[in-house]
């Protein structure tokens, strides 16, 4: 997602009076706008994904700590953290998942001629620069690992 496609995001959401996701678009586009800061540079697709992939990450593990906490009284704020969860997935590109990872693995541990388990690593970072990191990592880990003795 590119910084204009965020800021008309953010547009249309108001438009629509969705509070819930002008509020997740605003904490995705002030992250951007730190990086751009920080770094004195205008922000790329990559660095919104990695804000967004960080924004996910904190609501997953407070959703989590909610969860497992159990407490009644917590129920409003779990139900904002999965409304935000399914925002932020949104905005994310589809991950590589199933057959599709399978075979963009195997041609991979073709292309880099692994095959011990010692190869691994290499096959894991090639897929991760091939998508971007917008793949299953344990499913891919698991068929990598299979596939390599």
């Amino acid at each position: 997602m590119k910084k204009e496609e965020l800021l008309e995001q953010i547009k249309l959401a108001m438009k629509a009076h969705d509070k819930a996701r002008v509020s997740i678009l605003r904490q995705v586009n002030q992250a951007v706008k730190q990086v751009e800061v920080d770094e004195r540079r205008d922000a790329t697709e990559a660095d919104i994904t990695k804000a967004v992939k960080k924004l996910q990450k904190v609501t997953a593990e407070e959703l989590d700590g909610l969860r497992k906490a159990g407490a009644e009284s917590h129920a409003e704020r779990i139900q904002e953290l999965s409304t935000q969860a399914d925002v932020l997935s949104q905005l994310l590109p589809r991950q590589l998942e199933g057959a599709d990872l399978e075979k963009l693995a195997d041609s991979l541990i073709a292309e880099l001629g692994a095959t011990a388990k010692r190869d691994m690593g290499k096959v894991m970072g090639a897929l991760t620069k091939a998508t971007n990191g917008n793949f299953d990592k344990p499913a891919a880990a698991a068929y990598v690992g299979s596939k390599l003795s």
